[in-house]
């Protein structure tokens, strides 16, 4: 391993620019004019693949490419596989850029720019490390396949049909993801669990037009008003969802989750003030920790309802609406939740509106146990690559496809994240840390040591 290891600390600053090379490709796939690009950084990415030794492919989709990079295939030896994406969020509110999101930035031990930490370093790390192998002539204890798909931050549209097509060519011993993160540098993480969730959302209509407030105000419902009641109906005052049957299949964390929690560095008086909140606020009986990554929510993403512009109009709105998501835990199914929330909201709805409720996207949560002989290989090679004692997480957020993952090809996902809380993903001034990038880069090459010999 050690010429391995020699080759990625002595090829950093080439690695460094080649990352910058790979961050100037404006690849916004939700931005239908960056199409071009998109199709752009996916040839690059391809071409670079073949450029360090492996087989590469462009594979077109009706949306945005996918790019497969492949080890030759050999015999009865483990086959993993590398999931990241190319593609980015949108750079907007420019005018808060501290420098053009696309032209790269690099200050102290941070690059700065577009899709940085989220997620083209994160999954370039691995590259690297497979690079340090074929260019040494070292041979990997495994066979390795990258996935790193255009569409991610859209909803990765067509991979579930690829892998469905690509099953035999994808069969792999479990995948490896790094597109989350991880709570300090000095705290690598392996992250066993994502929340789910669904989206829709409601509308009250109450009269067919704007009415004017003086001459009807007081003997029609309000559908602000009464959009808000109905709202403050849906959580008790110790922060409990008031929905019927709503945490029926909710496991409760074990003995050793929650005392895992407690190693976890942020204190929430940290939290609080990184939030910038004046006191934090969660379901009773829980830890901060524990409300943000294991327990079910009832978010109101958006309200808004009559005159929104400048001064007063003095009306009765026609409608209200908002946006509604909930994240779910493992156990509770993503459309029996829909329906217990659906039917709840329509039992309370005053008869005076007429509610509308439109369903959005929906994802089940994702586990695996942090115990497995695989999860305790990904603990070692974090370990040792960050010579720090890794942690354990639980993450809020959602990453629908690691499910498809388990579905169509009945493996695991190990979700190594490397960014940091201060990266600013989805935000601007977005960065990465390089010396996360270069720790990575030596948990990738010594965790395919450690998955193809898990129990030694």
């Amino acid at each position: 391993m050690q010429i391995v290891l020699d080759y990625l600390k002595q090829n950093q600053a080439r690695f460094v620019a080649e990352l910058c090379e790979f961050l100037r490709f404006p690849s916004v796939s939700a931005q239908p004019q960056h199409k071009p690009d998109l199709q752009n950084c996916a040839a690059w990415l391809a071409n670079h693949c073949r450029q360090i030794g492996l087989q590469a492919k462009v594979c077109p989709t009706s949306g945005h490419p996918i790019v497969v990079a492949k080890t030759v295939r050999r015999k009865n030896v483990p086959h993993f596989m590398v999931y990241g994406h190319y593609d980015v969020q949108p750079p907007e509110p420019l005018d808060l850029w501290k420098s053009p999101p696309f032209e790269p930035r690099i200050e102290g031990r941070s690059i700065f720019a577009r899709g940085s930490t989220d997620n083209k370093g994160q999954h370039f790390a691995h590259l690297k490390a497979v690079e340090a192998y074929l260019k040494t002539g070292t041979p990997l204890p495994c066979d390795l396949t990258l996935v790193i798909e255009g569409e991610e931050e859209v909803g990765s549209k067509h991979l579930a049909e690829f892998l469905k097509t690509s099953r035999a060519e994808l069969n792999c011993d479990a995948i490896v993801v790094s597109d989350t993160g991880m709570p300090d540098i000095k705290h690598p993480a392996l992250t066993y669990a994502l929340r789910g969730i669904i989206a829709f959302e409601i509308t009250l209509c109450g009269p067919s037009r704007d009415l004017h407030s003086g001459g009807f105000g007081g003997a029609v419902d309000n559908p602000a008003m009464a959009l808000s009641q109905l709202l403050a109906k849906l959580r008790d005052k110790n922060g409990r969802i008031a929905i019927p049957y709503f945490y029926d299949d909710v496991a409760p964390l074990s003995a050793y989750e929650r005392k895992e929690f407690k190693r976890l560095p942020i204190k929430d008086s940290e939290l609080q003030k990184l939030l910038g909140v004046k006191k934090l606020f969660g379901e009773r009986g829980y830890t901060p920790t524990e409300q943000r990554s294991a327990r079910p929510t009832f978010e109101i993403n958006g309200l808004t309802s009559g005159y929104q512009g400048e001064g007063s109009k003095t009306i009765v709105p026609a409608w209200a609406r908002a946006k509604i998501t909930c994240r779910l835990v493992p156990n509770q199914n993503p459309a029996r939740i829909r329906k217990i929330v659906c039917d709840h909201l329509k039992k309370i709805c005053p008869p005076t509106v007429r509610l509308e409720i439109e369903a959005g996207h929906g994802a089940e949560a994702y586990l695996v146990s942090p115990t497995s002989p695989q999860a305790q290989a990904a603990l070692r090679a974090l370990r040792a690559a960050f010579n720090r004692e890794p942690v354990l997480l639980r993450e809020g957020g959602s990453i629908s496809i690691v499910n498809d993952f388990k579905k169509v090809l009945g493996a695991d996902t190990l979700l190594l994240g490397l960014g940091l809380p201060g990266d600013n993903a989805h935000s601007p001034n977005e960065k990465f840390d390089l010396d996360c990038f270069e720790s990575g880069q030596r948990m990738s090459a010594l965790l395919w040591r450690e998955l193809s010999h898990p129990g030694i």
